[in-house]
């Protein structure tokens, strides 16, 4: 989730944690220990279990198939709600750049209610086409996106290092009053509560492993895949975010997250040439854009996997005749992810949508933490398949590490969403997500039911990987 994490979360949190004061960038770091330990759960597990379905697979033969289906549903859900958030943000920073280019009549038009969420929706069914039409198409339209996006990030931790607070206060004089005396004491909630928060931004590797075997040489790839796209963009996270708080007086950052959305891109292009700020907003806007697809790719193919087993209807389980992709699973994922746009739209906060994402992705984090742990009882023949971290002891280290870790934040997160002021209860990601799950307990129940008095062996069908 590059674009989200880098642009908008480590600034925005000061509206949504006040009092993280000068605390970001630490709280930033810690919320990457979690998610190390769970790409280390999940490199393992692909390994052993390179399928289609991803977090579903690994936890419903680990595990156990509830809790697997449960992990996957949450992780479905929150995902697919935020990719709606995301598409619907990525319209400001393309007004933005018109506003740089001084194409006022368009930047208008970007705030036209309609005309947004009519791009929105856009966004979101383009790259629906894009993920049917299959992995060579995939690549040459996210890989190409990719290097614009890192090539432009580089700009901003570069200005970033160069530039300093006393630049940024000639740049915004308005910025001066929070350049001397501004200090922030550290609460221990508050620092947890961020960290929660800012643990939404290593999101993004668990997409990997959701399409399985249709990787090359998966038991060996997916490993490596996750631990290289964690390292590698967790290193840049950081990276860009010290470079804006280098710049940028953290008291500005969080004066103006409070009065209104803030970007980086917003926040450093002061300081630069109109040419390069209109470059960098460009940046942010293909960042956000490049989302998108492979999170569509991980939300589809744990619908595909649900099907395939029988918990979903298997027509959704149906491929591309041509394409060979699970359109319709893509399709169903395109509607959740519309209905985000329009929620983000009506709810006039994208933070909610966030909150859920965060819940949904930490219980299915701790579940495949515990699965590492519990494989080796509940299916041995697929624990000695493991081909990374294959000593007992460290998966177990990794296994209760990423748990107990994933608790605590999940605990941290809960009672800030059930203690946050709210117009209602449903601005609550905690009860929305808690109803969520019931459905998909519903759906669990049904279905199992209906396989059972077919005539289905369920042990049998949890006990081994489904065909490639």
């Amino acid at each position: 989730m590059l674009g989200a994490s880098i642009n908008v979360v480590p600034f925005m949190i000061h509206r949504s944690v006040p009092g993280i004061g000068p605390n970001v960038l630490p709280a930033f770091l810690f919320a990457m220990l979690p998610a190390l330990l769970a790409a280390f759960a999940y490199g393992s597990l692909a390994s052993a279990m390179p399928r289609a379905g991803g977090s579903y697979i690994y936890a419903s033969r680990g595990l156990n198939p509830y809790l697997g289906f449960i992990a996957s549903f949450s992780q479905w859900f929150g995902l697919s709600i935020v990719i709606g958030v995301i598409a619907y943000i990525i319209v400001p920073f393309v007004r933005d750049v018109f506003v740089g280019l001084d194409w006022m009549q368009a930047a208008d038009l970007m705030e036209v209610a309609s005309i947004r969420i009519g791009i929105a929706l856009a966004l979101i069914w383009l790259f629906i086409y894009i993920n049917i039409k299959g992995g060579k198409f995939y690549e040459r339209t996210v890989v190409p996106l990719m290097f614009i996006m890192f090539g432009l990030g580089v700009i901003v931790i570069i200005s970033g290092f160069i530039f300093d607070q006393q630049d940024y206060v000639s740049a915004v004089p308005e910025s001066a009053k929070f350049l001397e005396g501004t200090e922030g004491s550290f609460d221990p909630l508050v620092f947890l509560s961020a960290a929660a928060i800012l643990f939404s931004s290593f999101i993004g590797f668990d997409a990997i492993a959701q399409a399985g075997g249709e990787a090359k040489k998966p038991n060996k790839n997916l490993p490596k895949a996750i631990l290289l796209a964690i390292t590698i963009v967790g290193s840049f996270y950081f990276l860009f975010t010290i470079a804006m708080y280098h710049a940028v007086p953290w008291g500005y950052v969080a004066d103006q997250a409070v009065a209104k959305d803030i970007t980086a891109p917003g926040l450093i292009g002061p300081l630069l040439p109109v040419g390069l700020s209109v470059a960098i907003l460009f940046g942010a806007a293909i960042a956000l854009i490049n989302d998108l697809p492979a999170m569509l790719l991980s939300v589809s193919r744990l619908v595909f996997a649900w099907a395939d087993d029988g918990i979903f209807p298997k027509k959704i389980a149906v491929t591309h005749p041509k394409y060979q992709t699970p359109h319709r699973a893509l399709y169903l994922s395109g509607i959740i992810a519309s209905i985000g746009v329009l929620g983000s739209h009506f709810a006039g906060d994208f933070f909610l949508g966030i909150d859920i994402m965060v819940t949904s992705m930490m219980v299915n984090f701790l579940l495949m933490c515990l699965t590492l742990i519990t494989i080796t009882k509940v299916n041995p023949t697929l624990a000695n398949e493991i081909k990374m971290v294959k000593s007992l002891s460290k998966q177990r280290l990794i296994g209760y590490g990423g748990v107990l870790l994933l608790l605590v934040f999940l605990t941290v997160h809960t009672l800030k969403d059930l203690n946050a002021d709210v117009d209602a209860w449903y601005f609550r990601s905690t009860p929305v997500w808690l109803i969520v799950m019931g459905i998909g307990s519903a759906i669990y129940y049904f279905k199992t039911k209906a396989l059972k008095r077919s005539g289905k062996d369920l042990k049998a069908l949890f006990s081994k990987l489904p065909e490639e």
